[in-house]
Formats: structure tokens, sequence, C-alpha cells
């Protein structure tokens, strides 16, 4: 492994002293580190680099970590996908709402199509007043702006804007004279019977990529000079000097503004080699081969990159209706919400392993391998018409078995059977909290003690257990006493536990039909935090 800075070593030690196991934050400044520190011992153990530092303290990283390849925000070209019309000749990227609600994966793929393409259509969507702003909180929160936190997009009688009117849009981006600029617009179609009145799009990464590669120099130009942006009417007067298309420190394009009817007056800069730029812009994001026309119907709603798609709309005839809803949001929750969504698929894709990895193994000496008790222990509290956690732990209560102490893939429950306490249940619920709250891990934590509750205080319940479950209730230290027996009752969660218990001592039967995993993953992505 190449030899890594030290402080860039320590600066990212993962250890609880370091970053709050919670959240992942710091707990330390940059300048609390000595002045002369260096790597003492290093030794890769386990997938892991081992680290003891000069001032004594010892860091843990996985290999994998370190040589994971830099990653970004999501919002530059080197993160997306740049397109032309053409490219969707099988179809746009688009979602059937209903579907969009129900399945987190479905989701996922809406809102990776708008960070990827920069835009998605979902079908569907309820076509009445206001839903835009349900569909704009399914990822993230509205902005509000003078135009108020929705706005109307159908002809005005006395208009402040020309997207209130019925003549053409040529292909633009919105709000250039914010700062910052709403990053997401949404248009859910209420009505669109009018003869034209349909929408466009053009990619103004891809424009910006071609007058690169094309005129450089005018690219440079258009990097460069600051354009004053501006907008006003009787109770707003809104100014923004942006270039009209953004790079980050890296030279990469992050942004385009691009909107004819809102630049002012330029005064800086070279003015004749701005225009000379600025109409081979225009016209290269004219080209009929970067423009995507479609009609959104009744029902429709085209959530977009207002920071990269520009948008366009065909005249229409007043013979008709056409009206649109419209609002903004902002990408940054949008990537959140998806990060979120990624996380839980690839915790929940991790759980999935262990259930058809260590999962197919033998169960404690019972009948039925470790897997198919816990998918019979989900299943029974399900038929049981159990709350969603419930189900859940009924799942999961015996993960613990599948993990070390670290949180590892192990067979970890021949221990237990060995006549050595593993405390499964401890250790799966701290597995567990990484993604659940104490409603599913309490009942997980509490199961083993569940049992030895209830041979305490439930007359014939031990006669019942089977032969293993006998043996791993003396490991795990027998029966409650009177006082032990009184706090668990008293517990936070004992009621649920002892939900999950029984379940668990029943789902023992072997060949017995149960749902897969699969069958409980949309019900799991629902309770992760």
């Amino acid at each position: 492994m190449t030899e890594l800075p030290p402080y860039w070593l320590r600066d990212n030690c993962p250890c609880a002293e370091c970053r709050d196991p919670r959240n992942g934050q710091k707990l330390f400044q940059i300048t609390d580190l000595p002045d002369d520190l260096a790597v003492a011992a290093q030794a890769e153990l386990n997938g892991h680099l081992e680290v003891l530092w000069s001032d004594g303290h010892r860091s843990r990283y996985p290999l994998e970590w370190l040589e994971r390849p830099a990653d970004g925000d999501g919002r530059t070209e080197a993160e997306k996908r740049l397109w032309a019309a053409a490219d969707f000749a099988r179809g746009i990227p688009e979602a059937e709402w209903a579907a969009y609600l129900a399945d987190p994966a479905e989701q996922a793929a809406v809102l990776g199509a708008v960070r990827r393409s920069g835009f998605a259509v979902l079908r569907g969507v309820p076509a009445v007043e206001r839903q835009v702003l349900e569909v704009a909180g399914t990822f993230g929160y509205v902005r509000v702006t003078n135009y108020g936190e929705l706005f109307d997009v159908r002809v005005e009688p006395d208009p402040n804007n020309l997207a209130f009117t019925s003549v053409a849009i040529t292909p633009h981006t919105d709000n250039p004279y914010r700062d910052p600029v709403p990053t997401l617009q949404l248009l859910h179609c209420l009505e669109n019977s009018a003869t034209g009145g349909d929408s466009g799009l053009v990619d103004g990464f891809k424009a910006a990529a071609l007058l690169r590669e094309e005129a450089p120099e005018d690219f440079a130009v258009l990097t460069r000079t600051p354009v004053p942006f501006a907008f006003r009417d009787r109770s707003a007067e809104l100014r923004a000097d942006r270039p009209l298309i953004g790079v980050d420190a890296l030279g990469r394009i992050r942004e385009v503004r691009f909107n004819n009817r809102s630049i002012g007056t330029l005064r800086t800069g070279d003015p004749e080699a701005f225009y000379a730029a600025y109409r081979r812009f225009a016209a290269i994001t004219l080209r009929p081969e970067l423009q995507l026309t479609f009609r959104l119907g009744r029902g429709d709603c085209l959530i977009f990159d207002n920071t990269r798609l520009l948008h366009a709309r065909t005249a229409f005839e007043q013979d008709g209706s056409r009206h649109l809803q419209g609002c903004y949001a902002d990408l940054d929750s949008l990537l959140s919400t998806l990060a979120v969504l990624h996380r839980r698929s690839a915790a929940l894709d991790a759980i999935a392993d262990l259930f058809e990895g260590v999962g197919a193994g033998e169960y404690l000496g019972e009948a039925v391998t470790m897997a198919e008790h816990m998918l019979q222990a989900g299943a029974l509290a399900e038929a049981a018409g159990a709350a969603p956690h419930l189900v859940a732990a009924a799942l999961l209560h015996d993960v613990g078995h599948f993990l070390d102490e670290h949180g590892h893939d192990s067979s970890h429950g021949r221990d237990l059977m060995e006549g050595q306490d593993n405390r499964h249940s401890d250790t799966g619920a701290r597995w567990l909290a990484q993604w659940f709250g104490p409603d599913v891990t309490e009942p997980v934590r509490l199961h083993v003690a569940a049992k030895r509750y209830l041979c305490a205080v439930e007359p014939g319940y031990r006669e019942r257990l089977s032969e293993a479950s006998e043996f791993t209730l003396r490991v795990q230290g027998g029966p409650m006493g009177a006082e032990q027996a009184a706090a668990f009752a008293a517990a936070p969660g004992a009621g649920d536990a002892v939900a999950v218990r029984r379940w668990d001592e029943q789902a023992k039967e072997a060949g017995a039909s149960t749902p897969d995993f699969e069958h409980f993953r949309p019900l799991l992505a629902s309770l992760m935090r």
C-alpha cells in the first residue's frame, strides 16, 4: 500500500474516541494533533490496517475503505450521463406514482435518473391541485420563492413572466437571477388538452461539453465572465452575477445558467468576446439533435435538475386547457434521500447475505437451518397481525448467531452448543442498531432474557422447550429468580420481547413453507433510519 500522509490518515481515524459512532462527526480539531505526529508501527491484519501512532493512539482502517477511489458530491459532469435526444429513443426515465411510493427500489431508480440524466417523469400522480408539493415532499423540501410555494403555469391576464402566456419558450434555466438558484424544478400536469404546448429538454452539460470541444476559448470566456441576471416586478427585485457555465476547482462543468429573458446589461470583461461565445453556445442548445421533446399528459409530473437541464415549451393554441402546477426544490435533499436509500439497500443486502450464507447452517441442533428458523419466526409474527417492528424483530432475532463480537460474519452459534454463552442477543442488537431503532433492537436484545423469564413465571413453559432450547437455557443462566423476573417485567420492551420469544419457540418446523427474505425487504426498509 502506498504510504499515506500521517495527518490525512489520523484525521480519518474511525474509532469511537475520534468520531461519534452515531453520526460519524469528528470529536477533535486538526490542531489538537501533535506537530510531530508520526506512525510508530503499522500492520495489515484481517482485512484492516492497524496503526500505532507516536502519541500512543491506535487506529484501525478497513483496507477496502483505504483503497476506495475518490467520489464526488454528484453535481459535476464527471458523475452524469451526458445525453442527446436519440439516447432516449426507447423511452425516457419514468415510473408509476403508486410503484414509486410503495417500492424503495423504484424510488431510488427515479431519483437516480434525476441525478444521472437530470430528469424523470412520474406517471399517474393524482391530478389535483397542490399535489406537486406532495411529490417534492417524498424526497425533500419545497423552496419558497417570490412566486410562492407553488406556481401555476397557464395563461394569465396580466403575466409577470412569459411562462404565463401561450407563446413558445426557448430552452432556458429558471431563476438565474437568484443566489442560490433553485436546483430542482417540478412540473405537474393537471390538464393539457390544448393544441401544442409540448415540453422540451436540453442537456446543458452536454451543450457546454460540445462548446468546450469545438471552441475551447469560447468555453473559457463563458466560465469566467460574470453575467448580470436580473428580475423585477411589483414585489421583487432580484439579481445574481454568475457565469453562464460554472465549473468546479478541477475545471469540471457543475452548473449552467442560461436564460435570454433575464440577462441584464454586461458592463465588465470583454463584451465582444462574450457575445461571440454566448451566440455560439446558444446555437448549440438549439441543435435539433439535442432537443428532447415529449408531451406531459394529465397526471404526469416532471422532475428535473434546474442547474443542468434547459427546459422549453412549444407555443399552444387557446383551444383547450393547459394547466401545470410547479414548485422548486433542491438537489441536496434529493441526493440525500437517494444516498439513504442506497445505504439502506446495502444494509439489507448485507443482512440477506447472512441469511443465504452462514444462515444455511444448522440451527443449534434443531431440524431447521438458522435462516429457516428466522424466516418462520417472521412469518408467524406477520400471520399474527403483529406490528411491523415486531415482525422485523422476530425475523432478525437470532442474527447475532451469524456474527462475532466485532460484527463480522461468523458461525458464532457453535459456541453456544459447546457450552459457552455467545451473548448473541446483545451482538445482534448492537449490529442492527446501525440501521434500526430500539423498537426493533430491544426485543432482539431481550429475547434470551424473555425465555429465562417465561421459564420462571409461566407454568409448563419450560416443559415445552425443545431439547436444544433446554440445553441453551442452562448455558444462558437458567430461569430467572423472582427479583430478576420482576425487574424484567418492568423493563420497557419486555412485552415485545416475550412476543418474539413465543414466535421463536414455534419456529422450528422442518419443511414449513415460509416467504423468503425478499418478501420482508420492503417492511425492513420502511423501518430503517
